[in-house]
């Protein structure tokens, strides 16, 4: 009778919603089990999404839209917009995800010598930088109209790349403004990707022109 009377016992609380201790700890452990699945199958997909992204950008396609984001991550449309409510949702995932990785490219290098070795080793640095961010930099500037998100972005890297070239020609405090300005367009991406994408400039003669065009104006009294 012992037996039965517990049988029917345990039949009758889980008609009544009622678990045994050891087994309602295994429901919740399952649970957390379960949750946990669909909280680490969301990151992959959302990760998925943002590397498709950037694969995309860095195969030449500047402004990728949802479907060729979606296409590529083997994500559907819909799930797509489960993880980003927008596409400016999403290009601020990556800038969060890319800014150490791409802020690092401009940091270090030897900043002591003349002011000739300095400029020689600053324009090899951003050179270099500029070459592995293009597509970024570019589909950046493809969308500063359309999102208040990269225009900030936009501005604070240009704050920064400022302030980097100051560090490495603190000469820059001591010239007029108008010069000073001249040396900051002449080191811009912009200058980089006019010598190598419209006037056909090998990387190398681009780095000849940048320098010699800022050691001219930086030596000059």
């Amino acid at each position: 009778m012992g037996v039965q009377t517990s049988t029917v016992s345990v039949y009758t609380n889980r008609i009544k919603g009622y678990m045994p201790q050891s087994e309602g700890l295994m429901a919740d452990s399952n649970a957390v089990v379960s949750v946990d699945g669909r909280r680490q199958r969301g990151e992959r997909t959302r990760q998925a999404i943002i590397e498709a992204a950037l694969s995309l950008q860095e195969e030449g396609v500047l402004v990728p839209t949802a479907q060729q984001i979606s296409d590529r991550s083997g994500v559907l449309i819909r799930s797509f917009f489960r993880h980003f409510d927008d596409m400016e949702t999403l290009f601020k995932a990556a800038d969060d995800q890319l800014r150490d990785s791409y802020e690092a490219l401009f940091i270090g290098g030897d900043r002591d010598g003349f002011l000739e070795e300095r400029v020689n080793r600053a324009v090899e640095q951003r050179s270099a930088a500029f070459e592995k961010l293009k597509n970024i930099f570019l589909g950046t500037k493809a969308q500063l109209w359309r999102y208040e998100m990269l225009r900030k972005n936009y501005a604070r890297n240009q704050r920064g790349l400022r302030k980097d070239l100051e560090a490495w020609l603190p000469e820059l405090k001591g010239l007029q403004e108008v010069e000073c300005e001249s040396v900051h367009a002449i080191a811009s991406f912009e200058m980089w990707n006019r010598l190598r994408s419209e006037q056909g400039l090998s990387e190398k003669a681009s780095i000849s022109v940048v320098q010699s065009m800022l050691i001219r104006l930086l030596s000059s009294d």
